[in-house]
């Protein structure tokens, strides 16, 4: 298995002998509105052009639909006869964005040997939590491969808690960079990630999702500093920068 981070939550993934792209935000820098009310987002330029980011894929995985996930250039980018794992929810919207080969995951599915588990998460607590909606991560498991859990923007939750459990992991990927909403977290800080670091004694923590908004707290240095004062190592939470590639 190989991941590369391109920005966000946008990822390239080799799995299974197949190349998966997650939440194409691709927008360039600073041209799109803030959210924490420091500066235009995005914060930072993507490492290729859009176009290269979603190359040769053999389909998507959308976590939700929220503009820093699935912007309007990741849709003019990403080919309308790609298959599009998504939410339920997700499906009559992306059909009217034009896109024709929709695979809701309600549970599980299998496709081209790959094991799919929707895991759903709280995109923070309380009345943010409804105002944000409904967020998915996804189980994908294969033969030969290691397990992977793609939480999506989710604070450490019980439904988190649970499908670690479950599915037992040897890769977690976490959206880490302590985004917030009206002083609400909505989605995994330092702490969380640590913690989940000790949900997975055996596996490896992956954390995405930072220093590429205006809403986020957590930078990558500073996720580093909090793993290694608690005694979590760099072979342990692996933090990659904008497109590097890790193989597991």
């Amino acid at each position: 298995m190989e991941i590369q981070l391109i920005r966000n939550a946008t990822m390239r993934i080799r799995y299974a002998g197949q190349l998966i792209v997650t939440d194409p935000y691709l927008a360039a820098k600073h041209t799109l509105p803030s959210v924490g009310g420091k500066s235009m987002n995005p914060t930072i330029d993507l490492p290729c052009l859009p176009e290269e980011a979603v190359a040769n894929a053999d389909a998507a995985f959308i976590s939700h639909l929220h503009s820093d996930h699935f912007d309007s250039e990741g849709q003019r980018v990403l080919p309308k006869d790609l298959p599009v794992f998504c939410q339920p929810r997700d499906e009559a919207a992306l059909k009217e964005k034009g896109f024709t080969k929709l695979l809701p995951v309600g549970n599980a599915v299998t496709w081209g040997g790959v094991y799919i588990t929707r895991v759903p998460g709280m995109h923070g607590t309380g009345s943010v939590l409804q105002f944000l909606g409904e967020v998915s991560g996804f189980v994908l498991k294969a033969r030969g491969e290691p397990t992977l859990y793609w939480a999506g923007d989710t604070v450490l939750c019980d439904s988190v808690r649970e499908a670690v459990a479950r599915f037992k992991p040897d890769v977690v990927v976490t959206h880490s960079g302590g985004a917030t909403f009206k002083g609400t977290p909505i989605i995994m800080d330092a702490e969380q990630t640590v913690e989940v670091c000790r949900l997975v004694p055996r596996g490896r923590v992956v954390a995405v999702h930072m220093e590429s908004l205006d809403h986020l707290t957590v930078t990558r240095s500073e996720l580093r500093a909090y793993a290694d004062a608690h005694g979590v190592s760099s072979g342990k939470l692996l933090i990659p920068k904008d497109g590097e590639k890790i193989t597991i």
